[in-house]
């Protein structure tokens, strides 16, 4: 097997921040994601395309295991293809709910009212199913593919709650029925389904609360 030709180096970029400043852009952008909440009432107004293809865009510069971007976003607007999407993602959430779920499971989630009922994947403007890419006929074998593919899920959160846009992260299983309603081929897992959009006016949220920094930091 002949072995690749290295890529060509260049300089490593310069991104130059004064500390102060670096300081300042770590605590607003900080402050910016402590406002995001999933919700699961969407308004029907429609999101600007441009800014859901920006936010993958952003999703896309991700590190990735042997920088082979095992990654595809498909974004559906067509409203025959969110009423598959929905009535096939019931279909395996009621399965879940009735007979798959553990009754810890269960209590865990009994808090946050959630059942197998997904108005939410009709509802908002956009919802874009993640893809990790797996070896095909056209796609090479990738690695640290589930590590690759949440970074640039959290890469894409981030980008779109910066934009004003509201989510959620949707992982019906088994989510095998996604191929097919989205037309992507067998080497193609489905990792996460995402709803796009924003707030219905009479939106809510559990009243929850985040684990303190001192809870969740270690410093050696």
């Amino acid at each position: 097997m002949s072995t690749p030709h290295p890529y060509p180096a260049v300089p490593a970029p310069r991104f130059h921040v004064p500390a102060r400043q670096a300081v300042e852009r770590a605590r607003a952008f900080a402050d910016t994601m402590a406002l995001r909440r999933t919700v699961r009432d969407f308004a029907r107004t429609p999101v600007p395309p441009e800014v859901v293809e920006e936010a993958i865009r952003a999703a896309a510069t991700a590190p990735s295991g042997a920088n082979l971007q095992p990654w595809r976003f498909v974004v559906i607007t067509d409203p025959e293809r969110k009423r598959r999407l929905r009535e096939a993602a019931e279909a395996e959430e009621r399965e879940f709910y009735r007979r798959r779920a553990s009754p810890e499971w269960l209590e865990a989630l009994a808090p946050l009212g959630t059942d197998w009922r997904k108005p939410f994947l009709e509802d908002a403007p956009a919802v874009i199913v993640v893809f990790e890419v797996h070896k095909g006929p056209h796609t090479p074998r990738p690695y640290y593919v589930k590590e690759s593919v949440g970074i640039a899920v959290g890469f894409l959160l981030a980008a779109l709650h910066q934009a004003g846009l509201a989510t959620l992260t949707h992982t019906p299983s088994p989510m095998r029925f996604l191929n097919e309603v989205c037309d992507r081929p067998q080497e193609e897992r489905a990792y996460v389904v995402i709803p796009v959009g924003y707030p219905a006016e009479d939106a809510t949220v559990p009243d929850i609360t985040r684990k303190p920094i001192e809870e969740v930091v270690v410093h050696l």
